[in-house]
């Protein structure tokens, strides 16, 4: 096997096969990565005068070329290639001879991997983002569409409080907001330079690596040759962190989901091409895909846990078992991507059901708004409290002396704090959200 390692000897097929796993696959995420690292590194080089000009531009040239077969689809790791690195530097010297052999002077596979994970992550971030603030703006959308719309609210699985479907809906899009905090943080750790650390203690070339910070639009420096190193497995901790915190919120309006969509609730539903049946009972119209994306986002949560075991333990400098981070973290990013887009893709058809308090099962629901109705017209809270109990033990509770509570709206309840349902502040939301996102 190729490799940018090999001193004349070679291991054998079953070590390399264990040491190597997944990895060939998975840095094919990698790949345009990688060329854009090196484009920006051997323009350093002819800065500082390791390659001359013509030198750069052959190579530049060719790194274009191998870029334009990633971009295509058509780029593949050669069966005896360790990894991407070595590929695209095969590659070069095939074409350029020994100038190709040049484009690894003053950095080693430690710090061209932290580039190529770090660019990798940052646009994982940015495209997750845009996901989120998708997903973030139908559930504020469904928040106005269904604000008048009363939905009971629950305490310990009980019947507690009126809510609605605002609430509802706007409730996780706000949740959405402290994800995107996560993910901006998560975005501010990746997004430094380790290029020019080389194997975590520098090198003897004078390299510019504030140049390649810019050339390769890094917000700044890992300053310490030494900190650029221990950022492994870091960065990706916080990016799993992050991206928890989304499955968090997925997890739990998953779980609300298909409590809903049961015939106990019948809160809501979607359309039958959005569910499925039942091999023996012609009825069920199962919450599959909410199943489904609820189980997926507790994989997602897993996986800080699993970096964190896997990335301590060890003294600084570069370990093999970093390798691993990419088994862990990189499917983990696919899964978010598709919990993402599927939630969306449901909430476009999703039915809210604005009969609900029509039942009589749910007139508990305003033993607060007669205790503070009574309390407003002059009464003590406990006292008013002790006789709504009172009524409702006795089966005459009503509220507002009214039997016919199923056409009440949100707005007949006249709550008028911030965040109640008269008051959902969906704009000053929409406005935390922006500032969140914000790069």
């Amino acid at each position: 096997m190729a490799t940018l390692w090999s001193k004349g000897t070679a291991a054998t097929d079953v070590v390399e096969n264990f040491t190597v796993g997944n990895d060939r696959i998975l840095d094919m995420k990698l790949a345009r990565y990688d060329v854009i690292g090196s484009k920006a590194h051997i323009k350093m080089l002819e800065s500082i005068g390791l390659l001359t000009a013509e030198e750069l531009e052959m190579l530049t040239a060719a790194l274009d070329r191998i870029l334009a077969t990633i971009e295509k689809g058509e780029f593949r790791l050669e069966d005896d290639v360790e990894d991407i690195h070595s590929q695209v530097e095969l590659l070069l010297t095939r074409e350029l001879g020994e100038v190709g052999k040049k484009i690894h002077s003053g950095r080693s596979r430690n710090d061209q991997v932290l580039v190529d994970v770090k660019l990798f992550l940052k646009d994982q971030i940015l495209e997750v983002r845009e996901e989120v603030l998708t997903l973030f703006k139908t559930l504020q959308n469904l928040s106005e569409k269904h604000k008048e719309v009363l939905l009971p609210g629950y305490t310990h699985a009980q019947i507690a409080m009126p809510s609605s479907f605002g609430m509802w809906f706007g409730a996780y899009a706000e949740s959405l907001v402290d994800d995107m905090h996560m993910l901006m943080g998560a975005y501010r750790v990746v997004d430094s330079n380790p290029l020019g650390s080389a194997a975590g203690y520098g090198n003897s070339f004078p390299l510019n690596r504030t140049m390649t910070t810019e050339l390769l639009g890094f917000g700044e420096l890992n300053w310490n040759s030494v900190a650029a190193q221990l950022s492994r497995g870091k960065s990706e901790r916080c990016v799993a962190s992050a991206i928890g915190s989304v499955a968090l919120t997925l997890n739990k309006f998953a779980a609300d989901c298909c409590m809903y969509m049961s015939q106990n609730y019948g809160f809501i539903k979607f359309p039958d091409s959005l569910t499925t049946g039942s091999s023996i009972m012609p009825h069920k119209k199962n919450p599959d895909v909410w199943e489904i994306m609820r189980g997926k986002c507790n994989r997602i949560m897993s996986v800080e846990n699993e970096i964190s075991l896997l990335a301590s333990n060890m003294a600084h400098g570069y370990h093999r078992e970093y390798q691993l981070l990419k088994d862990i973290l990189f499917p983990a990013l696919d899964l978010m991507h598709e919990c993402l887009h599927m939630a969306d893709y449901m909430l476009q058809s999703i039915s809210v059901n604005d009969h609900i308090l029509e039942d009589p099962k749910y007139k508990y629901l305003f033993t607060v708004e007669e205790v503070n109705r009574r309390t407003l017209a002059g009464t003590p809270f406990r006292d008013a409290y002790k006789q709504v109990g009172i009524e409702v033990n006795e089966g005459r509770f009503t509220y507002n002396g009214s039997e016919d509570l199923g056409k009440l709206k949100a707005s007949d309840l006249h709550h008028t704090h911030e965040g109640s349902i008269g008051r959902l502040c969906n704009e000053e939301i929409a406005h935390k959200m922006e500032v969140a996102a914000r790069i």
